[in-house]
């Protein structure tokens, strides 16, 4: 059993329970999108003009100009049905499984959830260097009470979805002043580190999600202080402390896996640890690969 909780809970899909979601365009092979809830196929089959829905398969086969107007129509609907929750109101780009844009459609955020199509993130470990440079203390956000989503939970100091016409970066530096009330000039010195890839079952349908991880290392003098009011509080931890948070529950476990990619690259883990969850992480990553 993995010491990481996060490990554990990023492994929770049942690939039983959802069927295969592909794109379909003249003259091409179809190509994988995501995938539906078995449960709600039924719900499907009431637009037959734009999706192919059978027991075991849906496919999209609007015309590709017409996918982003046939998409929202439809997600509209599901949500009057209860079937698409936590609406956002910001347009993601529509995605292959392996991370090609089908053409300029886009989708309402939530509505990623139910297709179990692939999102884009942005998270940054926000650390205290010592004069050498090594991380002696990181930064921790706790989510506001009312987050659609993991209310109340810590999380990265930073952190957000990747809108339609956004980087990673575009959208961290964005999150950037947000979230810890950090200017661009603030966040010049971000340091990219790993990409971590999220496949697991929630209560919103399937999180398929491609998380970009940053450093950046804020001088000990700087307080961050969120703008947006999706933050209840930021707090200063000692990495030993900061980790063993993120080893337990107490963090999303989007954060939970993007600090332990920060700590095994500066290898701020005891070496029998580090070697344990080194070994896990590759598994884990190819797995969701």
């Amino acid at each position: 059993m993995s010491p990481w909780h996060a490990l554990r809970a990023a492994r929770a899909h049942d690939e039983v329970l959802r069927v295969p979601f592909e794109v379909l365009r003249p003259g091409h092979a179809a190509v994988p999108a995501g995938s539906v809830a078995r449960a709600h196929v039924k719900a499907l089959k009431r637009w037959p003009q734009w999706l192919r829905a059978t027991d075991d398969h849906v496919a999209l086969i609007a015309p590709a100009e017409a996918c982003t107007d046939a998409l929202a129509t439809m997600n509209d609907a599901l949500r009057a049905d209860g079937l698409i929750r936590a609406w956002r109101d910001e347009p993601f780009a529509l995605f292959s499984t392996a991370g090609e844009p089908l053409g300029d459609a886009v989708m309402e955020r939530a509505a990623t959830r139910f297709w179990g199509t692939l999102t884009l993130g942005a998270h940054c470990n926000g650390y205290v260097a010592d004069a050498t440079g090594a991380p002696q203390s990181m930064w921790i956000a706790r989510r506001a009470d009312n987050k659609p989503t993991d209310p109340g939970k810590l999380d990265n100091l930073i952190g957000g979805g990747v809108p339609h016409g956004q980087s990673p970066h575009d959208a961290m530096v964005r999150e950037g002043w947000e979230e810890a009330g950090l200017a661009p000039a603030q966040m010049s010195a971000l340091q990219r580190g790993g990409v971590v890839r999220l496949l697991r079952d929630i209560p919103e349908g399937l999180q398929r999600e491609w998380i970009h991880v940053f450093d950046l290392a804020l001088p000990p003098q700087l307080t961050p202080s969120n703008q947006d009011g999706e933050v209840a509080a930021i707090t200063l931890h000692a990495c030993a402390d900061a980790l063993t948070l993120a080893a337990g529950d107490a963090m999303t476990v989007d954060a939970a896996l993007v600090t332990l990619d920060f700590a095994l690259r500066r290898r701020l883990l005891p070496p029998p640890l580090h070697a344990a969850l080194s070994a896990d992480w590759a598994r884990w990553q190819q797995a969701t690969a």
